[in-house]
Protein backbone atom coordinates (compact mmCIF):
# COMPACT_ATOMS: atom_id res chain seq x y z
CA UNK A 1 0.00 0.00 0.00
CA UNK A 2 1.08 3.57 -0.73
CA UNK A 3 0.18 6.46 1.60
CA UNK A 4 0.86 10.05 0.53
CA UNK A 5 0.41 13.09 2.78
CA UNK A 6 0.29 16.51 1.10
CA UNK A 7 1.16 19.64 3.03
CA UNK A 8 2.44 23.15 2.39
CA UNK A 9 1.97 26.76 3.34
CA UNK A 10 -1.63 27.90 3.19
CA UNK A 11 -2.69 28.97 -0.29
CA UNK A 12 0.00 27.18 -2.32
CA UNK A 13 -2.40 24.59 -3.78
CA UNK A 14 -1.83 21.54 -1.58
CA UNK A 15 -5.49 20.51 -1.80
CA UNK A 16 -5.36 20.82 -5.58
CA UNK A 17 -2.20 18.71 -5.67
CA UNK A 18 -3.69 16.06 -3.37
CA UNK A 19 -6.96 15.84 -5.31
CA UNK A 20 -5.22 15.78 -8.69
CA UNK A 21 -2.81 13.06 -7.55
CA UNK A 22 -5.75 10.96 -6.31
CA UNK A 23 -7.50 11.29 -9.65
CA UNK A 24 -4.31 10.30 -11.46
CA UNK A 25 -3.95 7.21 -9.25
CA UNK A 26 -7.50 6.09 -10.06
CA UNK A 27 -6.92 6.87 -13.74
CA UNK A 28 -3.93 4.51 -13.64
CA UNK A 29 -6.06 1.70 -12.23
CA UNK A 30 -5.20 2.04 -8.53
CA UNK A 31 -8.03 1.79 -6.01
CA UNK A 32 -7.67 5.12 -4.26
CA UNK A 33 -9.04 6.88 -1.19
CA UNK A 34 -8.54 10.61 -0.70
CA UNK A 35 -9.47 12.31 2.57
CA UNK A 36 -8.60 15.48 4.44
CA UNK A 37 -7.29 16.30 7.92
CA UNK A 38 -7.80 20.00 7.20
CA UNK A 39 -10.75 21.38 9.17
CA UNK A 40 -11.47 23.72 6.24
CA UNK A 41 -12.74 20.67 4.27
CA UNK A 42 -11.89 22.26 0.92
CA UNK A 43 -11.16 18.86 -0.64
CA UNK A 44 -14.79 18.22 -1.58
CA UNK A 45 -15.00 21.74 -3.04
CA UNK A 46 -11.97 21.13 -5.22
CA UNK A 47 -13.38 17.84 -6.49
CA UNK A 48 -16.82 19.46 -6.87
CA UNK A 49 -18.53 16.56 -5.08
CA UNK A 50 -20.54 16.04 -1.91
CA UNK A 51 -18.40 13.97 0.48
CA UNK A 52 -19.69 12.06 3.51
CA UNK A 53 -18.29 10.43 6.67
CA UNK A 54 -17.78 7.11 4.87
CA UNK A 55 -15.74 6.59 1.68
CA UNK A 56 -17.94 7.28 -1.35
CA UNK A 57 -17.01 6.38 -4.92
CA UNK A 58 -17.07 9.50 -7.07
CA UNK A 59 -15.42 7.91 -10.11
CA UNK A 60 -14.41 4.32 -10.90
CA UNK A 61 -11.65 3.47 -8.45
CA UNK A 62 -11.68 6.85 -6.64
CA UNK A 63 -13.29 7.21 -3.22
CA UNK A 64 -13.63 10.45 -1.25
CA UNK A 65 -14.19 10.83 2.48
CA UNK A 66 -14.87 13.78 4.72
CA UNK A 67 -14.10 12.66 8.27
CA UNK A 68 -16.93 13.13 10.78
CA UNK A 69 -14.87 14.47 13.69
CA UNK A 70 -17.84 14.54 16.05
CA UNK A 71 -18.51 10.84 15.56
CA UNK A 72 -14.84 10.00 16.11
CA UNK A 73 -14.88 12.22 19.19
CA UNK A 74 -17.73 10.19 20.66
CA UNK A 75 -15.78 6.97 20.16
CA UNK A 76 -12.35 8.10 21.37
CA UNK A 77 -12.82 11.01 23.78
CA UNK A 78 -16.30 10.84 25.30
CA UNK A 79 -15.48 8.84 28.46
CA UNK A 80 -12.51 11.09 29.23
CA UNK A 81 -14.62 14.17 28.55
CA UNK A 82 -17.39 13.01 30.88
CA UNK A 83 -14.88 12.71 33.72
CA UNK A 84 -13.51 16.20 33.01
CA UNK A 85 -17.06 17.55 32.98
CA UNK A 86 -17.70 16.03 36.42
CA UNK A 87 -14.58 17.74 37.78
CA UNK A 88 -15.63 21.12 36.39
CA UNK A 89 -19.17 20.60 37.67
CA UNK A 90 -17.84 20.01 41.18
CA UNK A 91 -15.97 23.31 40.84
CA UNK A 92 -19.19 25.12 39.90
CA UNK A 93 -18.42 25.71 36.23
CA UNK A 94 -21.46 26.21 34.00
CA UNK A 95 -22.25 23.11 31.90
CA UNK A 96 -22.07 24.93 28.56
CA UNK A 97 -18.74 26.51 29.45
CA UNK A 98 -17.47 23.14 30.68
CA UNK A 99 -18.39 21.54 27.34
CA UNK A 100 -16.24 24.13 25.58
CA UNK A 101 -13.34 23.66 27.99
CA UNK A 102 -13.27 19.88 27.56
CA UNK A 103 -13.12 19.81 23.77
CA UNK A 104 -9.86 18.20 22.73
CA UNK A 105 -7.59 20.90 21.18
CA UNK A 106 -7.13 20.18 17.49
CA UNK A 107 -9.75 17.43 17.77
CA UNK A 108 -10.75 17.38 14.11
CA UNK A 109 -7.19 16.95 12.86
CA UNK A 110 -6.24 14.38 15.51
CA UNK A 111 -9.33 12.29 14.96
CA UNK A 112 -8.90 12.52 11.19
CA UNK A 113 -5.52 10.85 11.68
CA UNK A 114 -7.30 8.03 13.54
CA UNK A 115 -9.43 7.61 10.44
CA UNK A 116 -6.29 7.52 8.27
CA UNK A 117 -4.95 4.74 10.49
CA UNK A 118 -8.20 2.79 10.20
CA UNK A 119 -8.29 3.08 6.41
CA UNK A 120 -4.62 2.10 6.06
CA UNK A 121 -5.16 -0.96 8.25
CA UNK A 122 -8.31 -1.97 6.37
CA UNK A 123 -6.33 -3.18 3.35
CA UNK A 124 -9.05 -1.91 0.99
CA UNK A 125 -6.87 0.52 -0.93
CA UNK A 126 -3.86 0.59 -3.21
CA UNK A 127 -3.29 4.28 -2.46
CA UNK A 128 -4.45 6.50 0.42
CA UNK A 129 -3.94 10.23 -0.15
CA UNK A 130 -4.27 12.68 2.74
CA UNK A 131 -4.83 16.39 2.26
CA UNK A 132 -3.22 17.72 5.43
CA UNK A 133 -3.66 21.07 7.14
CA UNK A 134 -1.15 23.87 6.40
CA UNK A 135 2.38 23.14 7.54
CA UNK A 136 2.37 24.68 11.03
CA UNK A 137 -0.73 22.72 12.09
CA UNK A 138 0.52 19.56 10.37
CA UNK A 139 3.86 19.67 12.20
CA UNK A 140 2.15 20.08 15.57
CA UNK A 141 -0.16 17.23 14.71
CA UNK A 142 2.57 14.85 13.52
CA UNK A 143 4.63 15.56 16.64
CA UNK A 144 1.71 14.69 18.93
CA UNK A 145 1.74 10.85 18.81
CA UNK A 146 5.37 10.55 19.93
CA UNK A 147 5.13 13.38 22.48
CA UNK A 148 2.06 11.90 24.17
CA UNK A 149 3.64 8.46 23.94
CA UNK A 150 6.62 9.71 25.94
CA UNK A 151 4.31 11.05 28.65
CA UNK A 152 2.18 7.91 28.78
CA UNK A 153 5.16 5.55 29.02
CA UNK A 154 6.98 7.46 31.76
CA UNK A 155 4.45 9.44 33.78
CA UNK A 156 1.04 7.84 33.39
CA UNK A 157 1.89 4.41 34.91
CA UNK A 158 3.12 6.12 38.09
CA UNK A 159 0.07 8.38 38.29
CA UNK A 160 -2.23 5.43 37.73
CA UNK A 161 -0.65 3.44 40.58
CA UNK A 162 -0.92 6.43 42.91
CA UNK A 163 -4.56 7.05 41.99
CA UNK A 164 -5.47 3.38 42.42
CA UNK A 165 -4.02 3.37 45.94
CA UNK A 166 -5.06 6.81 47.16
CA UNK A 167 -8.29 7.46 45.23
CA UNK A 168 -10.62 7.50 48.30
CA UNK A 169 -8.29 9.74 50.31
CA UNK A 170 -7.56 12.11 47.44
CA UNK A 171 -11.23 12.43 46.58
CA UNK A 172 -12.10 13.59 50.08
CA UNK A 173 -9.02 15.80 50.36
CA UNK A 174 -9.37 17.78 47.16
CA UNK A 175 -13.16 17.68 46.92
CA UNK A 176 -13.34 16.56 43.28
CA UNK A 177 -14.04 13.11 41.86
CA UNK A 178 -11.00 10.99 41.08
CA UNK A 179 -10.90 9.20 37.71
CA UNK A 180 -12.30 5.67 37.74
CA UNK A 181 -10.53 2.73 36.13
CA UNK A 182 -12.71 3.11 33.04
CA UNK A 183 -11.44 6.65 32.51
CA UNK A 184 -7.83 5.56 32.90
CA UNK A 185 -8.47 2.71 30.47
CA UNK A 186 -9.89 5.22 27.98
CA UNK A 187 -6.75 7.36 28.28
CA UNK A 188 -4.60 4.30 27.59
CA UNK A 189 -6.73 3.38 24.57
CA UNK A 190 -6.36 6.91 23.25
CA UNK A 191 -2.60 6.66 23.66
CA UNK A 192 -2.55 3.28 21.90
CA UNK A 193 -4.47 4.76 18.97
CA UNK A 194 -1.96 7.60 18.68
CA UNK A 195 0.90 5.09 18.69
CA UNK A 196 -0.81 3.18 15.87
CA UNK A 197 -1.19 6.43 13.94
CA UNK A 198 2.55 7.09 14.17
CA UNK A 199 3.30 3.51 13.13
CA UNK A 200 1.13 3.93 10.03
CA UNK A 201 2.66 7.31 9.14
CA UNK A 202 6.27 6.14 9.50
CA UNK A 203 5.73 2.91 7.56
CA UNK A 204 8.15 2.46 4.61
CA UNK A 205 5.23 2.90 2.18
CA UNK A 206 4.22 6.27 3.66
CA UNK A 207 5.73 9.62 2.70
CA UNK A 208 5.03 13.35 2.72
CA UNK A 209 4.94 15.45 -0.44
CA UNK A 210 5.64 19.16 -0.01
CA UNK A 211 3.72 21.68 -2.13
CA UNK A 212 5.16 25.14 -2.71
CA UNK A 213 5.04 28.08 -5.08
CA UNK A 214 8.24 29.75 -6.38
CA UNK A 215 8.17 32.61 -3.87
CA UNK A 216 11.00 33.28 -1.44
CA UNK A 217 8.84 33.23 1.71
CA UNK A 218 7.12 30.00 0.65
CA UNK A 219 10.39 28.26 -0.27
CA UNK A 220 11.91 29.27 3.08
CA UNK A 221 8.97 27.71 4.94
CA UNK A 222 9.22 24.56 2.82
CA UNK A 223 12.87 24.20 3.85
CA UNK A 224 11.97 24.54 7.54
CA UNK A 225 9.18 22.02 7.07
CA UNK A 226 11.56 19.49 5.54
CA UNK A 227 13.90 19.91 8.52
CA UNK A 228 11.09 19.48 11.05
CA UNK A 229 9.61 16.45 9.30
CA UNK A 230 13.03 14.78 9.32
CA UNK A 231 13.42 15.65 13.01
CA UNK A 232 10.17 13.84 13.82
CA UNK A 233 11.08 10.86 11.65
CA UNK A 234 8.78 11.42 8.67
CA UNK A 235 9.94 10.66 5.12
CA UNK A 236 9.55 13.27 2.34
CA UNK A 237 9.55 11.86 -1.21
CA UNK A 238 9.15 14.90 -3.43
CA UNK A 239 8.24 18.53 -3.98
CA UNK A 240 5.42 19.92 -6.12
CA UNK A 241 6.30 23.39 -7.43
CA UNK A 242 2.94 24.93 -8.30
CA UNK A 243 1.96 27.99 -10.38
CA UNK A 244 5.10 28.11 -12.47
CA UNK A 245 4.91 30.66 -15.29
CA UNK A 246 5.88 29.19 -18.68
CA UNK A 247 9.08 30.66 -20.10
CA UNK A 248 7.43 31.55 -23.43
CA UNK A 249 5.44 34.64 -22.49
CA UNK A 250 3.75 37.36 -24.51
CA UNK A 251 3.99 40.47 -22.32
CA UNK A 252 6.30 42.25 -19.88
CA UNK A 253 4.17 41.44 -16.83
CA UNK A 254 4.46 37.67 -17.32
CA UNK A 255 8.09 37.99 -18.37
CA UNK A 256 8.74 39.70 -15.04
CA UNK A 257 7.23 36.75 -13.18
CA UNK A 258 9.33 34.30 -15.18
CA UNK A 259 12.48 36.27 -14.34
CA UNK A 260 11.56 36.30 -10.64
CA UNK A 261 10.67 32.60 -10.51
CA UNK A 262 13.59 31.10 -12.43
CA UNK A 263 16.33 31.63 -9.81
CA UNK A 264 13.99 30.38 -7.06
CA UNK A 265 13.14 27.25 -9.05
CA UNK A 266 16.82 26.60 -9.71
CA UNK A 267 17.49 26.99 -5.99
CA UNK A 268 14.65 24.56 -5.15
CA UNK A 269 16.01 22.00 -7.62
CA UNK A 270 19.52 22.27 -6.19
CA UNK A 271 18.78 22.55 -2.48
CA UNK A 272 16.06 19.89 -2.26
CA UNK A 273 18.09 17.35 -4.28
CA UNK A 274 17.93 14.38 -4.50
CA UNK A 275 14.16 14.83 -4.03
CA UNK A 276 12.31 15.11 -7.35
CA UNK A 277 10.68 18.47 -8.06
CA UNK A 278 7.42 18.22 -10.04
CA UNK A 279 6.53 21.48 -11.79
CA UNK A 280 2.93 22.49 -12.37
CA UNK A 281 2.32 25.42 -14.74
CA UNK A 282 0.20 28.43 -13.85
CA UNK A 283 -3.28 27.66 -15.18
CA UNK A 284 -5.63 30.21 -16.69
CA UNK A 285 -8.36 29.17 -14.24
CA UNK A 286 -8.49 27.46 -10.87
CA UNK A 287 -8.49 23.66 -11.35
CA UNK A 288 -11.88 22.51 -10.02
CA UNK A 289 -13.58 19.25 -10.91
CA UNK A 290 -12.27 15.90 -12.06
CA UNK A 291 -11.16 16.85 -15.58
CA UNK A 292 -9.21 19.95 -14.55
CA UNK A 293 -7.57 18.24 -11.59
CA UNK A 294 -6.53 15.22 -13.64
CA UNK A 295 -4.99 17.57 -16.23
CA UNK A 296 -3.16 19.36 -13.40
CA UNK A 297 -1.62 16.10 -12.14
CA UNK A 298 -0.71 14.82 -15.61
CA UNK A 299 1.10 18.08 -16.38
CA UNK A 300 2.94 18.06 -13.04
CA UNK A 301 4.10 14.44 -13.01
CA UNK A 302 4.61 13.85 -16.73
CA UNK A 303 5.99 10.37 -17.38
CA UNK A 304 7.15 9.79 -13.79
CA UNK A 305 5.51 7.39 -11.37
CA UNK A 306 4.30 9.42 -8.39
CA UNK A 307 3.09 6.24 -6.66
CA UNK A 308 6.37 4.30 -6.70
CA UNK A 309 7.61 3.16 -3.31
CA UNK A 310 9.83 5.85 -1.77
CA UNK A 311 13.54 5.05 -1.59
CA UNK A 312 14.81 3.52 1.61
CA UNK A 313 15.53 6.22 4.16
CA UNK A 314 18.24 6.52 6.78
CA UNK A 315 16.64 9.31 8.79
CA UNK A 316 18.26 7.78 11.89
CA UNK A 317 21.34 5.56 11.66
CA UNK A 318 23.69 3.97 14.20
CA UNK A 319 27.21 2.98 13.10
CA UNK A 320 30.13 1.41 14.92
CA UNK A 321 33.07 3.82 15.34
CA UNK A 322 36.13 2.11 16.81
CA UNK A 323 35.29 1.28 20.42
CA UNK A 324 32.31 3.62 20.34
CA UNK A 325 29.31 4.46 18.16
CA UNK A 326 27.96 7.25 16.01
CA UNK A 327 24.26 8.12 15.94
CA UNK A 328 23.36 10.26 12.93
CA UNK A 329 20.07 11.94 12.08
CA UNK A 330 19.02 13.59 8.83
CA UNK A 331 18.35 17.30 9.44
CA UNK A 332 18.31 18.98 6.01
CA UNK A 333 18.74 22.77 6.11
CA UNK A 334 19.34 22.82 9.88
CA UNK A 335 22.02 25.22 11.13
CA UNK A 336 24.16 25.18 14.27
CA UNK A 337 22.77 28.45 15.60
CA UNK A 338 19.23 27.03 15.90
CA UNK A 339 20.12 23.46 16.88
CA UNK A 340 20.52 22.32 20.47
CA UNK A 341 21.35 18.88 21.85
CA UNK A 342 21.27 17.60 25.41
CA UNK A 343 21.28 14.18 27.02
CA UNK A 344 19.05 13.30 29.94
CA UNK A 345 19.38 9.74 31.18
CA UNK A 346 18.65 7.36 28.32
CA UNK A 347 17.26 10.07 26.04
CA UNK A 348 18.53 12.77 23.71
CA UNK A 349 16.69 16.08 23.76
CA UNK A 350 17.02 17.58 20.29
CA UNK A 351 15.71 21.06 19.49
CA UNK A 352 15.79 22.45 15.96
CA UNK A 353 14.28 25.81 15.09
CA UNK A 354 11.72 25.74 17.90
CA UNK A 355 10.71 22.09 17.41
CA UNK A 356 11.78 19.53 19.99
CA UNK A 357 12.01 15.76 19.85
CA UNK A 358 12.85 13.45 22.75
CA UNK A 359 14.72 10.54 21.19
CA UNK A 360 15.06 7.34 23.22
CA UNK A 361 18.57 5.98 22.83
CA UNK A 362 18.99 2.47 21.44
CA UNK A 363 19.89 -0.02 24.17
CA UNK A 364 23.43 -0.42 22.81
CA UNK A 365 24.18 3.29 23.39
CA UNK A 366 22.81 3.73 26.88
CA UNK A 367 25.99 2.72 28.70
CA UNK A 368 28.09 5.04 26.53
CA UNK A 369 28.42 8.78 27.00
CA UNK A 370 28.20 11.56 24.43
CA UNK A 371 31.70 12.58 23.38
CA UNK A 372 30.86 15.07 20.64
CA UNK A 373 28.42 16.20 17.98
CA UNK A 374 28.74 17.80 14.57
CA UNK A 375 26.18 19.14 12.09
CA UNK A 376 27.43 18.77 8.53
CA UNK A 377 25.82 18.39 5.09
CA UNK A 378 22.30 18.10 6.50
CA UNK A 379 23.10 15.40 9.10
CA UNK A 380 23.67 15.66 12.83
CA UNK A 381 26.23 13.09 13.99
CA UNK A 382 26.47 12.39 17.71
CA UNK A 383 29.51 10.43 18.89
CA UNK A 384 29.35 8.02 21.81
CA UNK A 385 32.43 6.79 23.66
CA UNK A 386 32.80 4.19 26.43
CA UNK A 387 32.18 5.70 29.83
CA UNK A 388 35.41 6.25 31.83
CA UNK A 389 36.01 3.72 34.59
CA UNK A 390 36.35 4.57 38.25
CA UNK A 391 39.48 3.73 40.25
CA UNK A 392 37.97 0.42 41.37
CA UNK A 393 37.52 -0.64 37.78
CA UNK A 394 33.71 -0.36 37.89
CA UNK A 395 31.78 1.62 35.32
CA UNK A 396 30.77 5.15 36.15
Amino acid sequence: MRVLLFTGKGGVGKTTAAAGTALLAAHRGLKTLVLSTDSAHSLADALDVAAGPEPQEMLPGLFVQQVDAQRRLERSWREIQEYLLSVLDSAGVDRLEAEELTVLPGAEEVLALFEVRDQVRSGRWDVVIVDCAPTAETLRLLALPEALGWYMERVFPVERRVLRTLRPVLGRAVGVPMPAEGVLDAVERFHAELAEVREALTDPGTSVRLVLTPESVVVAEARRTLTSLALYGYRVDGVVANRVFPSATADDWRSGWVAAQQPLLADVEASFAPLPVFRSPYHAAEPVGAAALLAFAEAAYGDSDPFAQPPESDLVRVDRDGDGFQLSLALPFADREHTDLARKGDELLLTVGGHRRILALPTALRRYEVSGAILRHGRLTVSFAPAPTQSDGGPT
